[in-house]
């Protein structure tokens, strides 16, 4: 199926789609694909916000733009696998059965598929600003997310190693 069939089709139910990537076998790449496309759109997502700063405050653009990239295509995916690697031994400690790669995939594809949120969220940022908005679609988003990843991880957990 292609990315943005499942990525419609997690709206629906998360777990299954989880399930579905997990039976097509272990592929580190897909994971990794999967965390850098967040990141990537993330980092687009930011665009009209740093336009807006940047004009506001009077400061040079790309500066700002320099930053958020290395911050959101260099640094966030390696905070991304610490917290797969932790969500991994949590989901242990509580009785999980699931791989590394099963905690990895659940959290990357969780995040993959949230982005539609997260570009809503930066146009909201870019044209409207702080404020009620803002911080309603962010925490819209958030939920979503975690619903995504929650699902996603006890789905993985249920895969012996």
């Amino acid at each position: 199926m292609p990315v943005t069939s499942d990525i419609v089709a997690t709206y629906r139910g998360p777990g299954r789609v989880v399930s579905r990537l997990l039976d097509l076998g272990e592929r580190e790449d897909r994971a990794l694909v999967f965390v850098m496309a967040f990141c990537v759109v993330a980092f687009i997502a930011q665009l009209p916000r740093l336009s807006r700063q940047a004009h506001l405050e009077d400061l040079e653009l790309n500066m700002l733009l320099g930053g958020a990239l290395l911050g959101t295509v260099i640094i966030l995916p390696l905070f991304f696998y610490l917290l797969a690697f932790v969500s991994h031994g949590a989901a242990r400690l509580f009785g999980g059965k699931g791989t590394a790669y099963g905690a990895r995939l659940a959290l990357f594809w969780a995040l993959l598929s949230s982005t539609p949120l997260i570009l809503l969220n930066g146009l909201v940022a870019g044209f409207i600003g702080p404020g009620t908005t803002m911080t309603t679609v962010g925490l819209v988003w958030f939920v979503v997310f975690l619903w995504f990843w929650f699902s996603g991880l006890r789905q993985a957990q249920r895969y012996a190693e």
